[in-house]
């Protein structure tokens, strides 16, 4: 395809009228249901209190200086740190002592005091296990007994689940850009639709997992593809507003989960529940047209005039010929349709030449690390509250006018600047949540819920970013390949806990320093604010040097704007105005 701007069917038919508005309205209904399943995961793999079940009837439970007639009673007032165990008297006057993966017998006893030195006879959990049910009175690791010899696989669900998002993310990305983005929408929303349906139904592990993994793949890839499809179905002039926002439908949903887990106790209920919300956009699916940007690209002319022609009469606006509009050349379209132009599908596209290769490395950086901050101060967060829906809730809706007031943000200042200063604040807020004493905890959360507002933010609009710097025939394939790195970071931080033992802040530490490195090496990245997105190449190529060269004349405005004035000297101290850089002298100009 020609070098062309695509941005100027906009200018027509109308940036965000009627038409964008239906079609906007769809997409980001759906988007819930990806925070829904996104975080219904987590929760999943949470292991509840619990304690051998002793062979009989409890008469009386007692641990330490509590007691109550049931076990579970007990089970709720303990606490993970807790490793003691537990006296039950039986209906026929047996003693046992229960430990989470063990239960003992008291021989020639009487009474049941905490302290004996008698004769003891150990046994297995053959009869199973009790579990506190003051959460969830059934769960997913109460109905499979994920614990003890097979907490392995409770413990493999969140990370099976973010593999599935690495995969939905990269397979689904190359799929949009090889056969259309319109075609990916409808298949992982319906795979969303059954596949969540179908989990609630698995009455064993194994199909269980299964299903799960497929779910969460599809939801993955069609957060991917869904906001590449938004960005190229509205005009410049709302692209971003629309684009961020369908991040504020993911919080909403993340929103619902903590509704509904506080609500209902019973996980196959609440599974029902959340996966009905996908029922009214498989209703609507079917109304997604393929994006002009898409079908230009391809060299399919004739059909993207077909949806401008419709976008026209939606949005009460004249309609344009695109052969005219964009100096088409319609008789080179079926010479594009060669073995070539397949090959332009590929992840080594990401790399076609030093400039873009190095870009692609530094996005890919933006991406781990916000990931990483995201899952820090974010998914641990949650779990160590052991599902606290008020968190949960919280979590959610502090992201919401995080996103709005970031909308008016990158207006003023710009995407390059933006990532830098949001970067080099959540590393700033990281160092003054490691040095808070542990005894604070009040202020301890407040500021990792600030870390994990900032870095949220930054994970918000990278989609964004990282759609406006690459071309048509690979904007899809270049946001699913960072996400599919983003979760590759996702996937060690299980790991993390072992460097959390030589020193607890290891991981903050970790994150802080990548956020320095991340932010400084995106001062390096085009601005693509106010700039039209590329179809091609060629056009691509032609804004990575130009944009990098700006950046030794305006970035001081950072400062300005802040009230510096002495902007220019902090500038030329960071190595931001006219003395080199060290990134430029390790090869980025």
């Amino acid at each position: 395809m020609e070098s062309c701007n695509v941005e100027l069917i906009f200018d027509h038919v109308g940036h965000f009228g009627r038409f964008q508005i239906v079609l906007y309205l769809i997409c980001a209904y759906q988007s819930i249901s990806c925070g829904i399943h996104y975080l219904s995961s987590v929760f999943m793999s949470i292991i509840p209190e619990h304690a051998c079940k002793p062979p009989g009837m409890v008469r009386m439970a007692v641990f330490h200086n509590i007691s109550a007639w049931r076990l579970e009673d007990i089970l709720a007032l303990r606490s993970p740190e807790h490793k003691d165990h537990i006296m039950v008297e039986l209906q026929d006057g047996e003693i046992w002592e229960l430990t989470r993966c063990s239960r003992t017998l008291r021989e020639n006893t009487s009474h049941l005091g905490y302290e004996y030195s008698g004769h003891k006879h150990d046994s297995s959990c053959s009869d199973g296990y009790v579990y506190d049910q003051s959460t969830w009175k059934n769960s997913v690791v109460r109905d499979f007994n994920l614990v003890c010899a097979q907490k392995w696989h409770a413990s493999i669900i969140q990370p099976l689940f973010i593999f599935g998002m690495l995969l939905g993310a990269i397979t689904f990305s190359y799929l949009s850009d090889r056969f259309g983005r319109r075609v990916v929408l409808w298949c992982t929303s319906i795979g969303v639709f059954f596949f969540g349906i179908a989990s609630i139904v698995m009455f064993d592990y194994l199909s269980f997992m299964t299903t799960r993994f497929f779910l969460v793949m599809a939801s993955s890839g069609y957060f991917v593809v869904v906001f590449v499809y938004v960005m190229e179905i509205i005009g410049k002039k709302s692209r971003t507003w629309a684009s961020m926002h369908l991040n504020t439908f993911f919080a909403i949903g993340v929103m619902l989960v903590a509704v509904v887990s506080y609500l209902v106790k019973t996980w196959w209920l609440y599974q029902i529940i959340l996966c009905t919300v996908t029922t009214p956009f498989i209703l609507c699916c079917w109304m997604l047209p393929e994006t002009p940007f898409w079908l230009l690209s391809e060299g399919r002319y004739k059909e993207a005039q077909g949806t401008v022609d419709t976008m026209a009469v939606w949005n009460n606006s004249s309609s344009c010929d695109l052969v005219e509009l964009l100096s088409l050349d319609v008789t080179a379209a079926s010479h594009d349709r060669s073995p070539k132009s397949i090959r332009k599908h590929s992840l080594a596209a990401l790399f076609h030449s030093p400039d873009i290769a190095k870009m692609t490395l530094i996005v890919w950086l933006d991406w781990v690390t916000a990931n990483l901050g995201y899952h820090i101060f974010g998914m641990e967060s949650i779990q160590r509250k052991e599902n606290d829906p008020l968190y949960l809730f919280l979590v959610g809706a502090v992201e919401i006018p995080a996103y709005v007031c970031l909308c008016t943000w990158l207006k003023r200042v710009g995407r390059r600047k933006t990532i830098f200063i949001f970067l080099l604040l959540s590393s700033l807020t990281c160092v003054v949540y490691v040095v808070i004493p542990s005894n604070y905890k009040t202020a301890k959360r407040m500021t990792a819920l600030v870390v994990k507002v900032v870095i949220g933010s930054v994970f918000a609009f990278i989609y964004l970013y990282t759609a406006e710097l690459y071309p048509t025939t690979v904007r899809c394939l270049a946001v699913g390949s960072s996400n599919m790195v983003a979760h590759m970071a996702s996937m060690v931080m299980p790991f993390t806990s072992h460097f959390s033992k030589v020193w607890i802040f290891s991981p903050q530490i970790l994150f802080g320093i990548l956020a320095i490195l991340s932010g400084l090496l995106s001062l390096n990245l085009p601005e693509t604010q106010n700039t039209p997105m590329t179809s091609t190449w060629e056009t691509t190529e032609q804004q990575v040097p130009e944009n990098k060269d700006s950046l030794r004349e305006a970035p001081s405005d950072i400062f300005e704007m802040w009230g510096s004035g002495r902007a220019l000297s902090f500038a030329e101290r960071w190595g931001l105005s006219r003395a080199p850089t060290d990134t430029e002298k390790w090869g980025f100009k």
